[in-house]
């Protein structure tokens, strides 16, 4: 069948390849319609119970997400000439589009009693400024108002926090780079013009820089790895049409995979945003093994239609069930129900394929217009530091059977061990690199605010207007008593609920006595609250009354509690909710709903399920490999020798992980099911060239044996170089999940050559030995 194929691709190759360029041109403009991914992806599936809790709250409440905090460290900010300074920040802040609000020092108010409206008035603490001495008195006047203490300043270290609330319809286009990039700028000016630092963070700031950073990694990943892949190339066959040609196949390749990612109707993200470079990866290993059995075809046969005819009819199943074996690693994912991990495993799996086919048909069609190869072209044939290499791995799997085999045990052990220390724990921004300025930004708020990461609590009371009245006192008697329970917690800010302001109004009712900063009691309670009602001719109430309204949905049956925290990592974080909602529980009777959301809630439910999708998909992509392998070889005991090759190598990746302090996470369980359905790639390559020079040699074992170590040796070898280079490529990334895909990936591609080529042959020989039977 592949030799009448091979006959078909090179009689109607004209045919094909116009066909081909005329798919790609279109393909090509689909692929210049993609769009980056400005949301947050989700993780979860949409009817998780987590994910259905946060989107209920997004449809009362608003988002969580979208507050963008600036910090400053200094004893001279009320310096007058640095105070004027940040009042001008602060208004070049509201003067950007995208910025609905402002909540600073400059613009903080004090609620003065109004005996003849009888209501509390919201009035500026700093108006009309003008020298130092009035200064002085607006700053004694805010320092006597607890509401702000750990809110917007921390009296202990001199820090102070501005907030600037976005447009989250601006958050959901690439419109938020401009607004983030404005903010910088005008930060930027305030920090020169004062000499004070200034550190931004907030969800805004790190999905922004994230997905920016993600569209210039995918540009400089996809370029380093076709200069990576050239060199090599051009290393190898010393031809540059060859190289050329391979070079043309994978940036097809890449035009149909981003066309694929715009066509399934998804955008870029952190994860597809590596296609284009993994398409390359594996791209490159294709055309080595065609050309590798091009030339050596040639050399035996020197007629160049008869060696293209016989490369198809040889490599054309192997190669198929490589890049199978490649898609079913990435194609799994599609199988999760978390949408981040099913975009990827879609469009990597039709990737694969698709690099496939047009290797397929590209590279017998265009080789049989380019001339003959040139000796020079072939000289790698005859490598003599690989085939020294060889023929030392051949004296390792027939004279020192034991010592491989003890060396393998040796190592299982010591990976092992470092399994055990293997720790699941990850973090919102983890990873970014310790260094970078929106880590350390973070840490900022994290020692002065107890972070800026949102949790939200919901408390629902069952009953409609069960909020109203004075019954109502006694709920936000237990909100304050919950709100203190959390702001006693190291990783907790002190919370915002309408308790808080309650306080803040009871202290204006008495004259702004900052002794009287407490909850009303059933006395006081009834003049607060007449004082907070709307006028009759006022349809929205004061600021501070629409402040209060937005803690409470509009049937006036559930609050919220508002709380920034610390991004504690996925192991302490469960810990902490679970005291939480222990308190809540204790607080709040059966006939109270308490509910804890939030970004923080639904990034540790999804952290938790796309490990265990992954580890699932890993068990499914060994399953499905396996069956591959034995409709391939149809041989239980060839099914064996396959997979142990392919168990150690990631076995020992885990290992390394636990040795090395790199915890298993998101972006590093990813690592074990790329690297299985690469590395299966050179198990298959080797028993099927195995396969096919049995016959050659009368089924005698060891010469089989032998022969494939020197045959298939040299391209698993050069292949094996291309992979772990295409993939060091990602050690250059600002991100530490493409930092670790980059070099544990490598590691346990090197690995696997070297189970492949040294432990495979010795289990076929032991296994042959003990049946006397070929295998």
């Amino acid at each position: 069948m592949w030799q009448r194929l091979a006959q078909f691709v090179l009689k109607y190759r004209r045919i094909l390849l116009i066909v081909l360029l005329l798919l790609t041109g279109v393909m090509g403009y689909f692929a210049s319609k993609v769009k980056l991914s400005y949301e947050f992806s989700k993780a979860i599936p949409t009817d998780n119970p987590k994910y259905l809790d946060y989107q209920a709250f997004r449809k009362t409440f608003g988002d969580d997400g979208n507050l963008l905090v600036i910090g400053v460290q200094t004893k001279d900010l009320f310096r007058f000439e640095n105070y004027r300074a940040y009042k001008t920040f602060e208004d070049s802040l509201k003067n950007i589009s995208g910025v609905e609000s402002i909540l600073s020092i400059p613009s903080s108010v004090i609620l003065m009693k109004d005996s003849t409206t009888e209501k509390l008035q919201a009035v500026k603490i700093f108006g009309d400024i003008n020298n130092q001495l009035q200064l002085d008195s607006a700053l004694q006047t805010f320092y006597n108002l607890p509401f702000y203490k750990t809110l917007l300043y921390n009296p202990d270290s001199y820090a102070y926090l501005m907030g600037a609330r976005i447009n989250k319809n601006i958050l959901a286009s690439s419109a938020r780079t401009q607004t983030i990039e404005g903010i910088q700028k005008a930060a930027a000016k305030f920090e020169k013009q004062t000499q004070i630092e200034t550190h931004l963070s907030g969800l805004p700031l790190i999905r922004t820089v994230v997905a920016d950073r993600i569209r210039n990694e995918m540009k400089y990943f996809l370029l380093g790895s076709l200069l990576f892949s050239v060199v090599i190339l051009m290393l190898f066959f010393r031809s540059v049409g060859t190289t050329l040609l391979s070079l043309a196949i994978v940036l097809v390749g890449v035009i149909w995979t981003v066309a694929l990612i715009y066509l399934c109707g998804y955008n870029i993200t952190l994860l597809t945003a590596l296609l284009p470079s993994l398409v390359v990866v594996i791209g490159i290993p294709n055309c080595i093994y065609f050309i590798n059995k091009y030339h050596s075809s040639y050399v035996e046969k020197k007629d160049k239609t008869a060696s293209l005819i016989e490369m198809v009819s040889k490599m054309g199943i192997v190669t198929l069930f490589c890049n199978i074996a490649a898609a079913i690693g990435f194609a799994v994912f599609a199988f999760t129900r978390s949408a981040i991990l099913k975009e990827f495993g879609v469009v990597a799996g039709l990737s694969i394929m698709i690099i496939f086919c047009l290797s397929f048909i590209l590279l017998p069609s265009v080789l049989s217009y380019l001339k003959a190869p040139e000796p020079k072209e072939l000289r790698y044939l005859e490598n003599k530091w690989i085939s020294a290499f060889l023929l030392r791995i051949e004296k390792w799997v027939f004279h020192h059977q034991k010592m491989v085999l003890g060396i393998t045990f040796m190592v299982l052990v010591i990976s092992g061990f470092g399994i055990a220390r293997l720790k699941t724990v990850g973090y919102i921004v983890d990873d970014l690199p310790k260094t970078d300025k929106v880590f350390t930004d973070l840490k900022f708020f994290e020692k002065n605010f107890h972070g800026v990461m949102p949790l939200e609590i919901v408390i629902d009371t069952k009953k409609r207007n069960g909020l109203t009245g004075m019954r109502a006192l006694s709920v936000f008697e237990k909100v304050d008593s919950l709100s203190s329970f959390i702001a006693a917690m190291p990783e907790m800010n002190r919370p915002l609920s309408v308790a808080e302001g309650l306080k803040f109004a009871k202290q204006g009712f008495y004259e702004n006595d900052s002794l009287q900063y407490i909850m009303p009691n059933s006395f006081d309670g009834a003049f607060v609250g007449d004082y907070l009602k709307p006028s009759k001719n006022e349809k929205t109430g004061t600021g501070f009354s629409n402040m209060i309204r937005s803690f409470i949905d509009s049937n006036k049956s559930s609050t919220r509690i508002s709380i920034s925290m610390a991004d504690v990592g996925t192991e302490q974080l469960p810990v902490i909710l679970n005291k939480v909602q222990q308190r809540a529980n204790q607080i709040f009777d059966s006939s109270y709903s308490v509910t804890l959301t939030g970004t923080s809630i639904t990034f540790l439910e999804g952290s938790k399920f796309i490990i265990n999708g992954l580890k699932e998909s890993v068990a499914w992509a060994f399953l499905l490999i396996a069956l591959c392998m034995l409709y391939l070889f149809s041989s239980f005991r060839i099914l064996i020798c396959s997979l142990l090759p392919n168990v150690i190598p990631l076995t020992i990746t885990a290992g390394i992980m636990g040795w090395a302090g790199v915890p298993l996470k998101p972006s590093t369980v990813l690592v074990f099911s790329v690297a299985l359905g690469i590395a299966v790639d050179i198990t298959i390559r080797f028993l099927v060239n195995y396969k096919q020079e049995l016959p050659h040699f009368n089924n005698n074992i060891s010469d089989t044996v032998s022969s494939t170590i020197r045959h298939t040796g040299l391209s698993i070898i050069y292949t094996s170089l291309v992979l772990t280079a295409g993939f060091i490529i990602f050690c250059f990334s600002g991100f530490g999940g493409t930092q670790a895909l980059g070099w544990l990936t490598s590691v346990t591609l090197l690995a696997a050559t070297l189970t492949n080529i040294i432990l495979l042959p010795v289990l076929i020989l032991l296994l042959a030995k003990q049946r006397k039977l070929p295998v």
